[in-house]
């Protein structure tokens, strides 16, 4: 009776320590498919990033650290990826973030953004900017914003719009690019992006090399084609110090005296998410990779 005892626990042992094992291996996370070869959305040119905000619970600048000089009107909701910035006419000021205050620093430039806001019919919407303390005409040097003052709130058509400032000279000139234009255009030369009112990922493209300005929506390219070379030539340059803005335009009202406030510009209203800055001009696939993994919450 003894002997039988003891083999009866040695076998118990065994199989105790097989189903073990079966359950570890069941338990391996399984690797998800990459998209356009990135397992990240923060893979994606990730040594070409100076400056990140996931605003998952704090507005600091994520690369630098560096936090706001000055909140206005601003909290936290449910984002597309984690928390996302809300914006109640308000804004964010930020000191100078070394990497995106050099002369050179965005020669060719990308800015990627998740955006949640309506038309108002008045004035327009400042997502990014990225100006200097001594702004003049609203400090045109990169600037990606939504004209929610072109279409009534019922409307869902949002107007992507962005600015890129070449002061090579010692004064500005420069382009943007939009997606609107003729009626006859629509869906040839631009297209329409029915985005008001929901997340909509919004980006502004400069390549230095070719001198063209592209705005995309949810990883394609919406903007004008008629619009891609129209005032600047080459690599970027910037007067320094620079400062970033985000949901306000750089004037009297957001902190810089030397830029008069206009009628057309409002401050934000809505939620801004994952808002990114590149020193290079993204690809096509890059951009919809992007736009792909943060979807997904990668």
């Amino acid at each position: 009776m003894k002997t039988r005892q003891i083999t009866t626990w040695l076998m118990a042992g065994a199989v105790l320590s097989t189903v073990f094992t079966s359950c570890k291996k069941s338990d391996d996370t399984a690797t998800l498919p990459s998209i356009g070869g990135y397992n990240s959305s923060n893979d994606v040119s990730s040594s070409n990033l100076l400056a990140h905000w996931t605003f998952d619970g704090t507005n600091n600048e994520a690369v630098s650290g560096m936090a706001p000089s000055k909140s206005s009107n601003a909290s936290f909701t449910t984002g597309v990826k984690g928390q996302a910035l809300q914006l109640s006419s308000g804004y964010l000021v930020y000191p100078t973030i070394t990497a995106l205050s050099s002369a050179s620093a965005l020669g060719s430039v990308t800015v990627s953004a998740w955006v949640n806001t309506s038309n108002n019919a008045t004035t327009a919407s400042e997502i990014f900017a990225l100006t200097s303390p001594t702004a003049t005409d609203w400090g045109q040097m990169v600037n990606l914003l939504v004209e929610t003052g072109q279409k009534a709130a019922t409307i869902d058509t949002l107007i992507i719009h962005g600015f890129v400032g070449q002061y090579t000279a010692g004064t500005r000139s420069g382009q943007d690019n939009i997606n609107t234009g003729d009626a006859v255009d629509a869906g040839n030369k631009f297209k329409v992006v029915k985005g008001a009112g929901k997340w909509t990922h919004v980006v502004l493209k400069y390549d230095g090399s070719a001198s063209t300005i592209d705005i995309y929506a949810n990883g394609v390219v919406v903007s004008n084609s008629n619009y891609r070379v129209r005032g600047t030539t080459g690599a970027l340059v910037f007067p320094t110090p620079t400062q970033v803005l985000i949901g306000a335009f750089p004037n009297v009202s957001s902190g810089f005296a030397s830029s008069a406030n206009q009628v057309w510009q409002g401050l934000f209203n809505g939620s801004i998410d994952e808002l990114r800055v590149y020193n290079k001009a993204l690809s096509d696939t890059d951009v919809s990779s992007l736009y792909q993994l943060e979807l997904a919450g990668r």
